[in-house]
């Protein structure tokens, strides 16, 4: 039996498709007499492309399609007329929809001049090595140019057989895509670690696949969805990537120059947060948020031989959250290693100093802390079990430690005001040295979050966003099933308030690079704060006695009272009327964040190299990616 395993765009160009990498193992594994052929869709795309458009330039709109297009469902009304055999279906809302993301519209009305040829080049590559059967993953805008890619595959040679799984097949939305595309033979629900080699097995053998947990199959003309397994996949299942195919696809590319590859790698599925407290607007994990890592010895094991095996140092982790026991076991294999790996990871917000210092030392560069606000009122409303003052100081303790930040600012959360807003608003400007969001924006209505699944909390209206009617024009009620993102009316803040929010955070991106504020001791106990952020006065503040105690407390968070008791600790007799009035003069200067009743200081202890790079800022020169 000959399987193929594809992935179609869109995704990052500089990264190896986890699912297929994690499938060809899989079936290496437990399958070892089925011959696996890889085909890495999102890169030949990116090829066909280039090849028609020989400019940098190329490179660089199919990333921003990829990157900026998935709220507006840019990269599936590229392909939308593959369905339907007509190179103009919907040219004008594609049109419109390369707008909204800020993608060059006349680069992705090319992009759809090309994607009937490639659909078809494509198809005929696949069928040339003859396959049995032919596996699709889709996350995301991977959907329809998955179903056209199946769609010709069926009409050139009706023989092969088709799966799709992944993301965007979960609960509804796999059994919709299922029984409105025929030509698909089966979709794979939920995890596919214990199933799929149960059904390549069934598929060689002739079986039924009648009792195979979540698949959809077609029994006559009906569509047939069985239920979808009740457990999780345990950690011993799951199996490392193989990225072999990968890396030989992509050093022979005429795109190779302007990528700077990356490994992508998972060590836990699930989220331990959100099994206690399902944050309100996350989407993420579907109905599998049961937390499973891997044991730290075993991930590192993983991690390690790909690095040396593929001499690749930038790793991205795809967790949902950082395992906090990796801390004492995972992060000391990594420290203790000493290489000069550049690791990306999703963590909790609300760390210890130290903890981001471990996460420093074992090569861990970039963090995606999920910090989503900067008021802890609003993040109360998220149920994110954080405050605005403990994100302003992981802001600042990762700016110490040289880490990376990648965060956006998110408001439009049913009962929020505007004085929510305000105050930080006031103050966002005395933050201009610590690492900014990439940008505001409204949340969008996303399946399987709370105010998905629970409309009371605040969006009673929904409906599928407008793309999918243009992509797919399907019915209402199929699209409901079929959708991930929705529409619904927006709650919170009004658009002038979000307006100035965005405007302010611009503003923020601009002066980062130039701005510093930094505090050091001066000889004896004096600490001395140097300020040199863009839009202040440059500036020495002079701290002595208890009020260079108290500042380097605030190096966590705290109220007057609890500032007044940790002094009171260490020998220090100050009244909290007293500290009240100096913590608002510190305000004044722009050296404290205030949030409720908490207070921290913003000073950072050194101010590390600055440097933007594609999508942020890095401390260490980085090759622009696709």
């Amino acid at each position: 039996m000959r399987l193929v395993l594809a992935s179609m765009p869109w995704q990052a160009l500089h990264r190896p498709s986890l699912p297929i990498g994690i499938l060809h193992a899989l079936v290496a594994r437990d399958c070892p007499d089925v011959d696996v052929v890889e085909f890495h869709g999102g890169l030949r795309w990116a090829e066909y492309v280039y090849d028609r458009w020989p400019e940098p330039e190329a490179v660089a709109q199919l990333s921003k399609v990829a990157e900026d297009g998935v709220f507006h469902g840019l990269g599936e009304l590229v392909f939308a007329s593959e369905l339907r055999d007509d190179p103009a279906w919907r040219l004008d809302e594609l049109a419109d929809a390369a707008r909204r993301a800020d993608v060059d519209v006349d680069a992705v009305r090319f992009m759809r001049s090309c994607a009937e040829d490639y659909v078809g080049a494509a198809a005929e590559a696949l069928l040339a090595v003859d396959p049995d059967l032919v596996g699709l993953t889709t996350t995301f805008m991977q959907n329809l140019p998955s179903l056209a890619l199946a769609r010709r595959l069926k009409q050139l040679r009706p023989s092969v057989r088709v799966v799709l799984g992944g993301a965007n097949c979960e609960g509804p939305m796999g059994h919709a895509v299922h029984r409105n595309h025929p030509y698909v033979d089966y979709v794979v629900r939920g995890e596919a670690e214990e199933v799929f080699p149960l059904l390549l097995r069934r598929i060689r053998s002739g079986e039924s696949v009648v009792e195979l947990p979540g698949v959809c199959w077609w029994d006559g003309s009906r569509s047939v969805a069985n239920p979808v397994a009740r457990h999780s996949v345990p950690p011993a299942v799951l199996c490392a990537p193989d990225y072999d195919g990968w890396q030989e696809v992509l050093e022979a590319s005429p795109l190779r120059e302007f990528l700077s590859p990356e490994l992508v790698l998972e060590s836990a599925r699930g989220c331990w947060w959100g099994e206690k407290h399902h944050c309100t607007f996350c989407g993420l994990n579907g109905a599998m948020m049961a937390f499973r890592s891997k044991p730290a010895a075993t991930f590192w094991a993983e991690l390690s031989s790909l690095v040396e095996r593929h001499q690749i140092l930038d790793v991205s982790v795809v967790d949902n959250i950082l395992d906090m026991g990796y801390f004492s076991s995972l992060l000391p294999l990594m420290t203790e290693a000493d290489w000069d790996l550049r690791v990306h990871y999703e963590v909790k917000s609300n760390l210890r100093a130290t903890q981001i210092a471990d996460l420093a030392a074992a090569g861990i560069v970039v963090v995606q802390p999920g910090i989503e606000s900067l008021n802890a009122r609003v993040l109360d409303l998220m149920d994110k079990g954080v405050t605005g003052a403990a994100n302003v100081q992981t802001l600042r303790e990762c700016e110490d430690h040289s880490l990376t930040v990648e965060w956006n600012y998110l408001y439009g959360f049913p009962g929020e005001l505007a004085s929510d807003y305000r105050g930080v608003l006031d103050q966002l400007p005395a933050l201009v040295h610590l690492q900014p969001p990439g940008g505001a924006s409204r949340i969008v209505l996303e399946r399987f979050s709370p105010y998905f699944e629970r409309p009371e909390l605040g969006f009673a209206r929904r409906e599928p966003m407008g793309f999918y009617q243009q992509a797919y024009d399907l019915p209402r009620a199929e699209l409901d099933d079929l959708a991930y993102f929705f529409g619904c009316d927006d709650a919170g803040i009004d658009d002038q308030l979000a307006g100035e929010l965005a405007a302010t955070i611009s503003q923020w991106r601009r002066l980062y690079p130039s701005s510093s504020l930094t505090a050091r001791t001066d000889g004896g106990a004096d600490l001395v704060i140097e300020d040199r952020r863009a839009g202040w006065a440059a500036s020495e503040h002079r701290l002595g006695g208890w009020q260079a105690a108290a500042y380097r407390s605030l190096d966590r968070r705290a109220s007057p009272e609890g500032l007044r008791r940790r002094l009171e600790r260490d020998g220090v007799g100050v009244s909290v009327d007293v500290l009240v009035d100096w913590l608002r003069a510190l305000l004044v200067d722009g050296l404290v964040f205030v949030d409720g009743a908490d207070w921290v200081a913003l000073a950072v202890a050194d101010t590390p190299w600055k440097a933007f790079a594609h999508g942020g800022h890095t401390r260490e020169p980085a090759e622009v990616t696709g």
